[in-house]
């Protein structure tokens, strides 16, 4: 029992109080309806900042590098993306920007398990969003977070990687 939450006791505490979800596999139909945006209001609600949390955790857990809300079968406009060594939490994000160069990249998804190829995207994305204190950004993205940001767009617009690839297979290139 905790007796007193010292600021590093209750960090603890909310880091074993996470949960691993369940992640969504093609072909649910779920994952190609386009979900919808987060009412601002309830980004402050602690049931709200722990799903976040268990969103982060559910991908650490099967090792991914991006999550989208509809892949934990929730239909909201929410999306985690690994940025350099940390996590962010991105609500009713928009690409409202883009580089005019593309390029290819082998891709993968937690919901299409063990299917790889190889899709076109932009080098860099201009993103807008909100963020789980409630603070609205604009943030330029290039290299591998424009991909992975652009990927999990995708899912919120109903839309697999699968749909989009050049080429299928079930073993990574090198």
């Amino acid at each position: 029992m905790l007796t007193s939450l010292t600021p590093t006791r209750f960090f603890d505490f909310l880091y074993f109080s996470m949960s691993t979800l369940s992640i969504v596999i093609h072909p649910n139909p779920i994952l190609h309806h386009m979900a919808k945006p987060m009412n601002l209001s309830e980004i402050q609600n602690p049931s709200f900042q722990k799903l976040l949390d268990d969103m982060i955790e559910t991908m650490f857990a099967a090792q991914g590098i991006g999550l989208a809300a509809p892949q934990i079968g929730i239909s909201k406009r929410i999306i985690i993306v690994q940025m350099g060594q940390k996590s962010e939490a991105f609500i009713n994000p928009e690409i409202v920007g883009h580089s005019w160069r593309t390029l290819w990249y082998e891709e993968g998804c937690l919901s299409v398990p063990g299917v790889y190829g190889k899709v076109k995207r932009f080098r860099g994305v201009k993103i807008h969003a909100w963020m789980r204190d409630g603070k609205e950004i604009t943030l330029d993205v290039a290299g591998l977070p424009a991909i992975i940001f652009q990927h999990e767009m995708d899912h919120l617009n109903g839309i697999l990687f699968i749909e989009k690839a050049k080429s299928l297979s079930d073993k990574r290139t090198e």
